[in-house]
């Protein structure tokens, strides 16, 4: 038997997705209509042999009370979520909860962080894993030289063993980085038991915790890999496939129009007909069943509608994430843009963003996640985000902006957050 668990964090991560995750947890952001974990969930579905599914996280259990639910229900899964009571670490989470992961004595068991995008290869990291006899196998991919130092870069021996491996250095490693997703045998627990002791060991000769976290927190990544590398049982698996981490509001649509595009591969019921479809469809679209939609209006492509919005007569929507109960009136124009729920676009208004796609002339570019702000102190050119409950005028622009919920806009804005 296999299992999976899926790191979610806590309420204080994710800042820089906000304010998309001011009010839903941003592991159930909707990516291509589906909350982000719910295709990490999906990805395992096909997995075969596996019986349970695991979510670790600090977040309240009444936020994904429900999403728990509905995914035991429409998968016929045993799926979990276990609630950390204070931030425990990639590892830590993992360690407190060793008994639950455990239980049923799986052979083996995936290990995804919730904020990557890709288009999960499980079942070619287990058999990859299993014929290695492996204790972790990390999925990899290339990064860009530059890039590779915001990751774990890996370097790696002739048989995948992974021969160094160090977290976001500061210097040039290698181009081959760490995704995010694993899969572990059971024996990885004894690893993480001496790490435990010996990061307790340490706090006793400090005699204070000096970083603020608990004594108990452990990093997957620089307590476990690091200690592994190099002793022939860490091995790492490349892939080519897409791959994309999201943590920032921006790489929503980037992650929206891959997920779309798998969809064509395996789900192409998902996505709207381009012909005899709502309205006028281009590329790939995913409309809501109770969403309504006015047969003049241009959607596409790679755009998103969410449960009960409606999208009026002309509208032209690209590449766009309209949320659950968002209006979006007549002849109006949304290009590069968040729609938050149940927020209203008036009549003849522009609401549009930069695109902060990876390069496309450097192979192997990966998303940027830029600060909010440049060094001059001016804002960095961005997809424009209607927070929840956003009210903008007929017939005005808004351009480059980020505007938190429950504001009515009644001029154009460029540039700007709007508090």
């Amino acid at each position: 038997m296999l299992k999976a668990v899926i790191l979610i964090g806590g309420p204080l991560k994710g800042t820089r997705f906000r304010p998309l995750s001011l009010d839903i947890p941003k592991p159930l952001f909707p990516v291509a209509g589906l909350p982000m974990i719910q295709h990490h969930i999906e990805a395992c579905t096909r997995v075969p042999n596996l019986g349970e599914i695991l979510i670790i996280g600090s977040y309240p259990t009444s936020d994904l009370h429900q999403f728990v639910q509905d995914m035991t229900q429409m998968y016929g899964l045993s799926i979990r979520y276990l609630q950390e009571f204070t931030a425990l670490g990639t590892a830590g989470g993992m360690y407190h909860f060793r008994d639950q992961i455990r239980s049923g004595s799986p052979e083996c068991f995936f290990i995804m962080n919730g904020d990557v995008c890709a288009d999960f290869p499980l079942q070619d990291m287990a058999k990859f894993h299993i014929s290695k006899h492996s204790l972790v196998t990390v999925m990899a991919t290339e990064a860009t030289r530059q890039q590779s130092l915001n990751y774990g870069c890996m370097v790696l021996k002739k048989g995948g063993e992974v021969d160094h491996y160090v977290e976001k250095p500061s210097t040039f490693v290698s181009t081959l980085i760490n995704c995010g997703v694993y899969i572990a045998s059971s024996d990885i627990f004894q690893t993480m038991a001496d790490t435990f002791y010996a990061n307790q060991q340490q706090e006793k000769l400090l005699q204070l915790n000096g970083n603020g976290k608990d004594p108990a927190y452990m990093s997957f990544e620089q307590d476990v890999l690091m200690r592994l590398a190099g002793s022939d049982r860490l091995f790492a698996l490349p892939v080519t496939t897409w791959w994309s981490q999201l943590k920032s509001a921006g790489s929503a649509i980037y992650a929206n129009r891959h997920y779309l595009a798998l969809y064509r591969q395996s789900q192409p019921a998902r996505l709207c007909a381009a012909v005899h479809g709502k309205c006028h469809i281009i590329g790939d679209v995913y409309i809501h069943p109770t969403a309504t939609v006015h047969p003049t209006a241009v959607l596409g492509p790679n755009v998103s509608v969410g449960a009960n919005a409606m999208v009026g007569p002309g509208v032209r929507i690209r590449e766009s994430i309209v949320l659950a109960e968002a209006q979006i009136q007549a002849h109006s124009i949304i290009l590069h843009s968040i729609v938050g729920r149940g927020s209203r676009v008036g009549e003849w208004a522009r609401v549009e963003g930069t695109p902060c796609d990876p390069n496309p002339d450097k192979p192997f570019a990966k998303m940027e996640n830029p600060p909010l702000f440049n060094t001059n102190g001016k804002l960095n050119p961005s997809i424009t985000i209607l927070g929840t409950c956003v009210s903008l005028t007929a017939e005005k622009i808004l351009l480059n902006s980020v505007v938190l919920p429950h504001k009515n806009l009644t001029r154009s804005f460029k540039n700007e957050i709007i508090l």
